[in-house]
C-alpha cells in the first residue's frame, strides 16, 4: 500500500480516530531527549517534596481560574 492510499483512507475515519494516528506518527518522528526527561523528573521531586513539606502553598483550582 502507498502513501496516497493510506491518507485516502486514513480520510475515511472518524476525527478521533485521526487524531490518534497523528499523535502516533508524531511521536515515531522524535526520539525523547534523556537529559531533558532527566531534568524535568528531578524538578518534578523537588517541587512535591516542596509542597510535602509545606515549603510552598496551592492555590485552589477556582482560584485559579477567577
Amino acid at each position: 500500500m502507498d502513501s496516497k492510499n493510506i491518507i485516502q483512507k486514513a480520510l475515511t475515519l472518524s476525527p478521533t480516530e485521526r487524531v490518534f494516528i497523528i499523535e502516533a506518527l508524531s511521536q515515531s518522528l522524535s526520539e525523547p531527549d534523556k537529559n531533558l526527561e532527566a531534568f524535568w523528573k528531578e524538578e518534578v521531586e523537588k517541587r512535591y517534596n516542596a509542597f510535602m513539606q509545606g515549603k510552598v502553598k496551592s492555590i485552589p483550582y477556582e482560584k485559579v481560574l477567577s
